[in-house]
């Protein structure tokens, strides 16, 4: 038993990294082209922690009521739909406002410079 996982490695990667990790990234990407705020996936991942931990009880004998690795599971989610939430705002701002804004890297924009 790690830190991260309870019963292997492969089930708490495939699942939770690939599988609900996979939704995690779709759920960020669509609630920042809806212009949602920040706090909106934050709250969906909660949830769907809830779900990735019943799936983890379901399908791979884990303990359906555990604090410590909803909390883990839960993280790697919301950290997940945060990147994809900042990618894709990212890319909105140059998009939308291309008078006013450029690329400044993959997380970040800037103000044009006059020229």
């Amino acid at each position: 038993m790690g830190i991260l996982w309870e019963n292997s490695a492969a089930a708490f990667f495939i699942f939770t990294v690939l599988i609900a990790g996979g939704a995690a990234f779709m759920s960020g990407k669509a609630l920042a082209s809806q212009w949602r705020s920040i706090w909106h996936p934050i709250r969906y991942m909660l949830l769907l922690g809830l779900a990735d931990r019943f799936f983890h009880y379901a399908l791979f004998d884990g303990t359906l009521l555990s604090l410590h690795y909803y909390i883990v599971d839960t993280a790697v989610l919301i950290a997940i739909a945060l990147l994809s939430y900042r990618l894709k705002r990212v890319q909105q701002m140059v998009s939308q406002y291309p008078w006013l804004y450029v690329k400044k890297g993959p997380f970040a924009w800037g103000e044009k410079q006059p020229s």
